[in-house]
């Protein structure tokens, strides 16, 4: 079980990936590779080794963070993408999670950013993530954050009462 995710404006948080995305990943493949007469010799090709062996590099290779003003994610082996994306570009951030995905446990979470265009949408978007909905949550808060930095500052000082309170509580249950 991973750690519950930070609160909205402490800093970087590693998102995990769910191992068993490498196996989703090589059956999903095989599946569009039969899809087609010519695919089906490349379908027992990949299903024989070589898609383990991919699988595995490829979520060896994947990375998500979440700053406290940027989110940042990595995949890919022979085609690397990596992008940083300031939380405040984001419009939205979209649960998907289909029949083959949940028989393995895992979510998509697509991202939508200001002025994107139709055909970058394939790069904007990461599969297996530990705590999905958790990271959907940070990133749409983060963002809120920024969008509102007064409700930022409400909320240190919200804090610090807090804990003066605290402080209080426990000199009155000391003496008591």
């Amino acid at each position: 079980m991973s750690a519950p995710p930070p609160t909205p404006t402490e800093g970087i948080f590693r998102a995990e990936f769910n191992p068993l995305i490498r196996w989703y990943l090589v059956l999903y493949v095989a599946g569009v590779l039969c899809a087609t007469v010519v695919g089906i010799p490349l379908a027992a090709l990949w299903m024989l080794g070589l898609g383990q062996w991919w699988a595995r590099h490829y979520y060896d290779e994947l990375l998500c963070e979440v700053g406290p003003d940027f989110l940042r994610f990595r995949m890919g082996i022979l085609f690397t993408v990596e992008k940083t994306i300031p939380l405040e570009n984001i419009q939205d951030v979209t649960f998907v999670e289909g029949p083959l995905l949940r028989r393995f446990h895992l979510a998509t979470l697509k991202f939508e950013t200001a002025g994107q265009s139709e055909g970058q949408a394939h790069a904007m978007q990461l599969t297996g993530v530990v705590g999905a909905e958790d990271l959907r949550r940070l990133i749409l808060e983060r963002r809120k954050a920024l969008k509102h930095p007064a409700d930022r500052e409400e909320v240190v000082l919200l804090r610090r009462i807090a804990d003066r309170l605290d402080e209080v509580a426990a000199m009155l249950r000391s003496r008591g």
